[in-house]
């Protein structure tokens, strides 16, 4: 069997859990990481270089852009945010599963530089427990609340560029789910068929 280790992009609305889901898989599954990003912001306290963040100053990090050193990378609040590409695909080749939690746009550059990858859209149950998960963490105004339910119905629009959706009913259901999704690809013929041709086949 293939013994490569699977990118997995995991996108999906503000409040919808992603976050919550893909720490609790990775929690309990020790063949798989959650993807380190580089920024160019300053460390806040507490942080550690190559834990937290890989901490580059924005001369570093445009380098490694003109180099095609990001799998993806954008900018935010005046610094730079991205996906070092060799970390993520060393991870991989020693056969270790990497999680990309990420935003849709960032998921399409992903897409386009590694479509191998296994892409995953998490969605609420219903709009109105989107809004009601919004709500329950009162740190927003009402204002922000409904900029972030229309930015999610624009996200919802990629679901089709997507392999998979997965609805976070529940936290224990959804990260179920995302391991049935991960088994299901490691056995895919597609991620096979080379290695069982030579062993059975030819």
């Amino acid at each position: 069997m293939n013994k490569k280790g699977l990118l997995l992009v995991v996108s999906g609305p503000s409040g919808v859990g992603k976050g919550t889901v893909c720490n609790e898989y990775v929690k309990n599954h020790p063949e798989c990481s959650l993807s380190v990003s580089a920024t160019t912001r300053k460390p806040r306290e507490g942080e550690k270089d190559g834990i937290n963040y890989f901490f580059l100053s924005e001369e570093e990090f445009r380098k490694k852009i003109d180099n095609g050193g990001f799998l993806e990378h954008a900018v935010f609040c005046g610094n730079y945010y991205g996906t070092p590409k060799d970390t993520v695909m060393q991870m991989i080749d020693d056969g270790k599963d990497v999680i990309l939690e990420i935003e849709v746009q960032g998921a399409m550059q992903v897409r386009a530089h590694y479509p191998e990858g296994v892409f995953i859209f998490v969605l609420p149950p219903s709009i109105e427990v989107l809004e009601e998960r919004l709500r329950g963490r009162n740190t927003e105004t009402d204002d922000v609340i409904k900029e972030r339910l229309q930015r999610a119905k624009a996200e919802f629009k990629f679901i089709e560029k997507y392999n998979y959706v997965l609805v976070n009913d529940t936290v224990e259901n959804a990260t179920k789910t995302l391991g049935d999704i991960i088994n299901a690809e490691k056995c895919s013929m597609s991620r096979n068929y080379k290695e069982l041709k030579s062993e059975y086949i030819d």
